[in-house]
């Protein structure tokens, strides 16, 4: 992780997304940290992401979620060259390769 994106301001936000113990929770928080576009952008570009493991092509992704190609290129390149951070989501979601293609 960039050392710019380290700090303690950082720390804290995660400690206090770590702390959340539901959905409802998560509404709560989110709605009030994120503005609507904020978290729908968010919500988009890992819908993306579970799309892309799915071998859903660019056009499919794009007119489903709505997202621009060049998202889903920067999406897809997180995927590929990124910190595995998705993958380690969608493992621990059940949402393994074989169980997306559903």
């Amino acid at each position: 992780m960039s050392k710019k994106l380290r700090t303690k301001a950082v720390d804290h936000l995660f400690e206090a997304i770590l702390s959340l113990e539901n959905m409802e929770e998560c509404y709560k928080f989110f709605e009030d940290v994120c503005t609507v576009n904020e978290l729908l952008s968010l919500s988009q570009r890992f819908e993306v992401a579970r799309m892309l493991r799915t071998q859903k092509t660019y056009l499919d992704i794009a007119e489903e979620t709505g997202a621009s190609t060049a998202t889903i290129s920067r999406v897809n390149r997180s995927l590929n060259y990124g910190n595995d951070g998705y993958d380690m989501v969608f493992a621990r979601m059940g949402m393994g390769e074989e169980k997306q293609e559903q």
